[in-house]
């Protein structure tokens, strides 16, 4: 999964991949979606039930914040991991609105990355590699970079498929 925050625009890109071990047994999952009155986009990756709790959860924090995106982020983070149910939960979170991005995980992490570029799960680091260098060297908008950088991490991780979802703000 890739967030993009690029040129005023700001795009999530997810794979519809779902593995266990190492078998593909779903080809077009939906890891991204827009939440808050579609003011704010989120993707996760890592086990899919315990994603969707989080969405939940991370919804009910941006309504009780009324849409204050690092305020949510980190009181999500907290509960995630002070809770004994939710600290089980294995997932990363990607959250983006026009202003940040951020990385939330159940060990407390709300990291806001300098570039305004996340990349997590299998496929993240080679998504990653590839928006920074098409950022770079292209004048692609954000939906483009984070398409092409999932794109490419298809092609290297067995673990990422090109069945695309991108949510653009």
């Amino acid at each position: 999964m890739i967030a993009v925050r690029h040129r005023d625009q700001v795009a999530v890109a997810g794979d519809g991949q779902v593995s266990i071990g190492n078998t593909i047994v779903k080809a077009g999952a939906r890891k991204v979606r827009k939440l808050y009155g579609d003011r704010v986009v989120a993707g996760f990756a890592g086990a899919a039930a315990d994603a969707f709790t989080l969405f939940a959860r991370f919804e009910a924090k941006l309504e009780e914040h009324r849409g204050n995106l690092p305020r949510a982020a980190v009181e999500l983070a907290k509960d995630w991991r002070s809770d004994r149910v939710l600290r089980r939960l294995e997932a990363l979170l990607a959250v983006a609105d026009r202003e940040h991005s951020f990385i939330v995980s159940g060990t407390g992490d709300v990291i806001e990355p300098d570039d305004g570029l996340i990349g997590i799960g299998s496929g993240g680091p080679y998504a990653l590699a590839a928006a920074r260098a098409l950022i770079a060297h292209s004048d692609l908008d954000a939906k483009a970079i984070a398409t092409e950088a999932m794109r490419v991490a298809a092609t290297i991780c067995v673990f990422t498929n090109d069945h695309l979802t991108v949510e653009v703000l």
